[in-house]
């Protein structure tokens, strides 16, 4: 009788020593696994674990582009691992909700999502967003087309032909800078598609869909700047600007880009990006900081998961800047390099 009144009075000592020894799994799931975008969320994740070292960041997502089923799957199987934690960019929310989410949340898995947020109608699903405020980011894209072209002499009461470049049709993230765009190319008008808004007119073919694939999205760009007309190519995320043949295969229209004769506007400031910018091979490129989304969305997952502590706020939005060919070497400066 002892031994057990002893057992019962230890028994939750031994509950908390081996929760306490167990490692916080914290999964980050981007839409593409070999994107340097969400490479860098991992290594903000991996930041937070140095300073806390019983949080194991877990690294996944589709390989190769971006697929709302694989996104699911990768989901799903790390559910079955036994993850604490989720942080993830969302390719399709409909799907990734009716597929995994649920069952997640049925787990008592804490969601937020970094990036790319979930449709209003999914978001009781998690607990905060953490990344950038997505149309007022496709606003800032398309004030820079309007700001470069209008005050350039000769385009007034000329047609601008507009190409958006995006990646999956029902990525909420991309589509929300589409909006952006056409806010901001149509005064604030309409968040619909240019047409008959002022000079701004969208080619009938865009906006052109990569699904993140890099191969495809470059020859959309090729294409492109192999018009006649000049065509103002505004790319929502880095999609032809993240593969490695860029400079190689964008090099032949470089005179046409250096003369406003072909524009380049894109999202996002990788390495291989700012390399272009420097050799003259983009237009202009608006970073947004995926090694902070990492981080922070980290922090909150291990306040949440330790301390039972809630997101003050439902949507943490960061900060973006702007990269040149005159500032390229010096426009990330006061983003940590991860």
């Amino acid at each position: 009788m002892k031994l057990l009144t002893l057992l019962l009075f230890y028994l939750p000592f031994f509950i908390v020593q081996a929760n306490t020894d167990n490692r916080i799994k914290i999964a980050i799931i981007g839409k593409t696994k070999n994107d340097s975008f969400y490479q860098q969320s991992y290594q903000g994740c991996q930041a937070f674990s140095q300073k806390h070292p019983k949080v194991q960041c877990i690294y996944d997502g589709p390989q190769d582009y971006q697929d709302p089923r694989s996104q699911a799957l990768v989901v799903e199987d790390l559910i079955h691992q036994g993850i604490d934690g989720l942080l993830i960019s969302v390719t399709d929310s409909n799907h990734l909700a009716q597929a995994v989410l649920e069952r997640a949340y049925l787990a008592k898995i804490p969601i937020f999502t970094f990036d790319s947020d979930l449709l209003p109608q999914h978001q009781f699903y998690r607990q905060a967003y953490v990344g950038t405020n997505n149309q007022d980011f496709g606003i800032a894209l398309g004030n820079y087309a309007k700001e470069l072209l209008e005050s350039t002499p000769g385009n007034q009461g000329l047609p601008l032909q507009v190409c958006i470049h995006s990646g999956h049709q029902t990525t909420p993230n991309l589509n929300d800078r589409i909006k952006g765009v056409r806010l901001a190319l149509s005064q604030g008008k309409s968040a619909n598609r240019l047409k008959d808004n002022g000079n701004w007119v969208e080619l009938d073919r865009c906006p052109l869909y990569s699904l993140g694939k890099r191969e495809l999205a470059i020859r959309q760009l090729e294409f492109m700047l192999q018009q006649k007309q000049r065509v103002i190519n505004i790319a929502v995320a880095g999609f032809a600007q993240f593969s490695p043949d860029y400079l190689s295969r964008i090099s032949s229209y470089k005179e046409k880009i250096s003369t406003k004769e072909a524009i380049i506007i894109s999202a996002d400031t990788e390495q291989i990006q700012l390399k272009a910018l420097e050799k003259g091979l983009s237009t202009i490129n608006i970073g947004q900081r995926p090694y902070e989304m990492g981080r922070l969305g980290t922090e909150l997952l291990y306040q949440y998961l330790v301390y039972g502590q809630k997101p003050a706020k439902e949507l943490y939005y960061l900060d973006f800047h702007y990269c040149t060919g005159e500032n390229y070497a010096s426009c990330t400066e006061n983003q940590p390099a991860g």
